[in-house]
């Protein structure tokens, strides 16, 4: 009853707001007949699919059968490594169950390598279809089903269906969290609010404008590099992923280096800001925080680092300087940022012209703004076992409370972009890729990459899903100076939040910067644990003599409230 009558609300709340304009804006019907019509015209490859299909049954149907009679048959497939779905031991003990787990295996993979094997069709078209015919194999997983995952099963004896009970509560919690739609819960929010136990590290606000609030930290040794650190962290997520707790924070951790560390805080944008571009975010936001910063400490130049989009838009800003004689920036690094859009991973396929007028017109129904859980639920999908899936099981299926977790809490904590900023960088560079191609203009100058001589340090994550590593490396030839790349482990986060008191994965480095990232890792050394001390000798080398510690209190800019502000309290 608790699960029909959310359904029902949430129906009810659909009912009222205005219909779509296409019902499919990935534009993946197309896509899926294009490589449907491939498949066709190659019958003996089809033909050939489904007999090692019916193979791999036969192969299956004996293994079970063996099984039956008191034999220990090996399995016909395993699980991918990493795939966490079967992990309940009854997936491999109970007969029945272990049937089905393999059988969904050798179904899905199959599905995917067909469609992986079309030939004679456009490749984006291709990777559309590969991507979708992913998503749907992963929905239809047996352990999303409560009849079909033991685990559930197991829980709803165990609890007399309590779980279950606790679980459709949580469903419907979810859906009214969701305004209609359901808002998977990640983490427990209630546990972690910033400024108190996130986002702690001592600082002030020293200045705040419609775009972004500057943070100055607190030294903590006497002296420091004479020349600042100014950090911009993407506007698509709020700062605090550098500083979430005191033993994981990067803010934290470059103050005791002996760094002046600064935040752009960006603003949690509403309609207000919904014709702010990137002209406005460079001018207003790169510009003006650099000129804070230098009047603060008293210097001609400041180091900077930029996160993902917050260092494209740092990237371009360079470029821009380097056409205006603007020599003010004595280092950059990126940290999983992309220039150059080309393999820029599964998030092209949200480039396609159906699914960028789809965007537009929610940020015209939002009043000029892309709602935060848009952006949100884009992400997730690159990631649907691990960050919708699982999730959906634990806390809807087997009834379980969402784990504490700071990192997941920041994750949905989430914001709202402004039209016209998200649209350019959407189409003109995701799309177009007219960074990479010295064809885009901004503050009227054509931005040339090849002209910026600064001194860049370039960090990727191995396993970055959002800008994967051969991206950045294209993004790195790009620049006409000194140019350092790092390759860490782990993926978009955690490859960069990596302090070295965790003592966890590793990175590697090559003082050189061949025509191809093979060539690179073929002469590269890997070490163990963290790139952060690489980096901060890298930065130390760049950041001039030292100087007394800098007060936050004491410097020309009149602090306006503790760190870390106001704008990243601003919610979604």
């Amino acid at each position: 009853m608790t699960a029909q009558s959310a359904i029902a609300g949430a129906a009810l709340r659909q009912a009222d707001r205005p219909p779509a304009l296409t019902p499919d804006p990935f534009n993946v019907a197309p896509a899926m007949t294009e490589v449907m019509q491939g498949l066709a015209a190659r019958p003996d490859r089809l033909m050939s699919a489904q007999a090692d299909l019916l193979a791999r049954y036969m192969e299956l149907w004996g293994a079970a059968s063996r099984r039956a009679m008191g034999g220990h048959p090996d399995p016909v497939i395993e699980p991918a490594k990493g795939d966490k779905r079967f992990n309940h031991p009854e997936w491999s003990e109970n007969p029945v169950f272990d049937m089905l787990k393999q059988s969904y295996l050798i179904t899905s993979g199959w599905l995917n390598d067909l469609v992986s094997s079309v030939e004679g069709v456009d490749p984006m078209t291709k990777r559309r279809a590969e991507f979708f015919t992913k998503m749907l194999t992963d929905a239809f997983s047996p352990s999303n089903f409560l009849a079909s995952n033991p685990a559930a099963l197991r829980e709803l004896m165990n609890t007399k269906g309590e779980s279950l009970a606790k679980g459709m509560e949580r469903f419907a919690a979810d859906i009214e969290r969701g305004g209609g739609a359901l808002s998977i819960s990640q983490t427990d929010h209630t546990v972690f609010e910033v400024g108190v136990n996130v986002a702690t590290a001592p600082g002030e606000v020293v200045w705040r404008d419609e775009l972004y609030e500057l943070i100055q930290y607190a030294p903590t040794t006497e002296q420091v590099h004479q020349i600042p650190l100014l950090i911009f962290p993407p506007w698509i997520n709020k700062f605090y992923i550098l500083d979430l707790r005191p033993e994981n924070s990067m803010i934290r951790w470059l103050t005791a280096q002996g760094f002046t560390v600064f935040v752009c805080s960006w603003v949690n944008p509403g309609p207000s800001l919904a014709d702010r571009g990137f002209d406005d975010y460079m001018k207003g936001g790169i510009y003006s925080a650099t000129a804070k910063v230098m009047e603060q400490c008293g210097t001609d130049r400041v180091n900077t680092v930029g996160y993902c989009i917050g260092g494209t838009l740092l990237g371009a800003t360079l470029a821009h300087m380097a056409a205006t004689g603007d020599k003010r920036i004595a280092s950059t690094t990126f940290f999983a940022a992309q220039h150059d859009f080309t393999e820029a991973g599964d998030l092209l396929l949200f480039t396609d012209k159906k699914w960028l007028d789809e965007i537009e017109r929610r940020m015209d129904e939002a009043g000029g703004v892309l709602p935060g859980a848009t952006m949100s639920d884009t992400f997730n999908a690159l990631r649907a076992n691990d960050l919708v899936w699982s999730f959906f099981v634990s806390n809807y299926l087997m009834g379980k409370e969402p784990t504490a977790f700071d990192l997941l809490f920041w994750n949905s904590d989430q914001t709202r972009m402004p039209k016209t900023l998200h649209l350019q960088y959407l189409r003109r560079l995701y799309r177009d890729n007219a960074l990479a191609k010295g064809e885009l203009e901004l503050g009227g100058v054509k931005l040339d990459l090849g002209q910026v001589k600064t001194p860049l340090y370039f960090q990727v994550g191995r396993d970055d899903h959002i800008a994967p590593a051969p991206s950045v490396y294209k993004s790195a030839r790009l620049f006409g100076g000194e140019v350092t790349y790092t390759l860490a482990g782990s993926g978009h986060i955690a490859g960069v939040v990596n302090h070295p008191d965790a003592k966890k994965y590793q990175h590697w480095t090559n003082a050189a910067l061949p025509a191809s990232l093979a060539e690179w890792k073929a002469g590269a050394v890997e070490h163990p644990g963290s790139w952060w001390p690489h980096w901060a000798a890298w930065l130390a080398a760049r950041s001039g003599p030292m100087v007394p510690a800098r007060d936050p209190s004491a410097g020309p800019l009149e602090p306006i409230e503790p760190a870390p502000g106001a704008y990243v309290k601003v919610k979604s």
